[in-house]
């Protein structure tokens, strides 16, 4: 069956990958050899993957690299929404990850005392900008290494099928460009879902860490985003909830147009979504162009995936274009030996300038990198077209705000918040204290 086939590539890809015993210097001085690596095959790279749907990916380029130099290369992956708190754990172990992510300056605050100064890096000589990288005055602390975008995906199928129902209001995709004509389109498609053979407009919103992040994050970031453009500021140390009924018309829009009940959300999941979505039985999903390779390959063809901006019922909207950004920077452990930080350079540098990495990142991983050796390499994924078109159309992008979002801490009580309003536990209030209050009391600690 298709569903067995979607969960069984999801399991796949979230297994923790791991390609020797160790993961630390073997103490050797280093040496100069025939391969491309100058650490001459004396250090060791372990490296922290951040991204679950990439980790059998990382997996096999790790070996491809251990296969042509000799080096010895080592991949763990952690599970979703627990990548913090598996680095604090692995970073105090004896033999800690040489290659680590954080998701911007908020990370790098946590972390920067761990990050080797990468100016003088093949792999920063090979972005395009330092736009892309996070500095500390000349440092080069960190680099992107992929530049996502997210919003609706939509059914291209399912959707043509509601403009040309006799009973929907909205006749066409150029008028599905603010919240108004988005909230019409999905309460249509409810009332009528056995018409379309669907079972909701909107894929569940689950509530466990798999998915949370998807409402908690980067829903979040769009009332974040537009009281930031409202106030001429890229970070606060207090945020005042100028778009939180924007918030809450959104959030109300999904939970009550969707596969499940509101109060079934808590026990749903990320493949759950992923695999509502896959198969047909949802219009819309809220989620990103690294969503494509969990997507691709069941019930919808490629030519049938869109992706629309996330309306919340802002003046101006219309011009808006999709979310677009990275929150995945990689740090290299300054506390590696010397053998280990050459070897995981050598790496980086294999990654963006060889055929395989390139090939693997673009083409497999479906990435949109900011290095200039990827002019050649871009990805077939109808879900980043779908960006170009509308950057090409003049369309603003939405930031990644969300990379100053205060805390890990400020996301789980907002998650919470959210889930139980949704239940029915909670009010919004609840929601407009986690956001407000949550945020000022978690700059506060974070500056302590």
């Amino acid at each position: 069956m298709k569903r067995k086939r979607l969960l069984a590539l999801v399991l796949a890809a979230a297994m923790v990958g791991s390609l020797a015993t160790g993961c630390g210097s073997s103490g050797s001085d280093s040496s100069d050899g025939s391969d491309s690596s100058s650490s001459g095959g004396t250090g060791k790279v372990y490296y922290l993957n951040f991204k679950p749907e990439q980790a059998d990916q990382w997996v096999e380029l790790a070996q491809t690299y251990t296969d042509e130099t000799g080096v010895q290369v080592d991949v763990q992956t952690a599970a979703s929404g627990t990548y913090e708190s598996q680095l604090k754990s692995e970073m105090a172990k004896d033999e800690a990850p040489t290659l680590f992510q954080v998701n911007g300056p908020v990370g790098l605050a946590t972390w920067k005392d761990y990050c080797y100064d990468l100016a003088d890096s093949d792999v920063y000589k090979d972005v395009q900008s330092d736009d892309y990288v996070l500095k500390d005055g000349d440092q080069v602390l960190g680099i992107a290494y992929v530049i996502e975008t997210y919003g609706l995906i939509y059914n291209k199928a399912l959707l043509n099928d509601y403009f040309d129902a006799d009973w929907s209001t909205v006749k066409s995709i150029d008028d599905l460009n603010n919240f108004e004509a988005l909230k019409t389109v999905a309460e249509e498609i409810q009332a009528h879902k056995d018409d379309l053979g669907v079972e909701g407009a909107f894929t569940s919103a689950g509530m466990d860490s798999s998915s949370d992040w998807r409402f908690k994050t980067h829903l979040a970031n769009l009332p974040i985003y537009y009281e930031y453009k409202d106030r001429g500021i890229t970070s606060t140390d207090a945020i005042e909830g100028t778009y939180l009924d924007n918030y809450k018309q959104i959030w109300d829009l999904y939970i009550n147009n969707a596969t499940c009940e509101p109060s079934m959300i808590s026990s749903k999941t990320g493949d759950d979504a992923t695999s509502e979505f896959a198969l047909g039985e949802a219009v819309f999903y809220q989620n990103g162009t690294w969503a494509y390779n969990d997507i691709k390959d069941n019930e919808v063809a490629d030519e049938d995936l869109g992706m629309l901006p996330i309306y919340i019922g802002v003046d101006g909207e219309e011009d808006q274009g999709l979310c677009t950004g990275s929150e995945n920077y990689w740090c290299v452990n300054k506390n590696a030996s010397e053998e280990d930080i050459q070897a995981t350079l050598d790496f980086l540098k294999w990654v963006v300038e060889s055929d395989e990495g390139r090939d693997m990142l673009a083409n497999q991983m479906g990435f949109v990198t900011p290095f200039t050796t990827f002019e050649d390499y871009l990805p077939s994924n109808p879900l980043v077209q779908a960006n170009e078109e509308y950057t090409e159309a003049g369309k603003i992008p939405v930031s990644w705000n969300f990379t100053t979002m205060p805390s890990e801490n400020w996301k789980n009580n907002l998650g919470s918040a959210l889930l139980e309003y949704a239940q029915g536990t909670g009010d919004w209030d609840g929601v407009v204290t986690a956001f407000v209050d949550g945020w000022s009391t978690e700059y506060a600690a974070a500056n302590e």
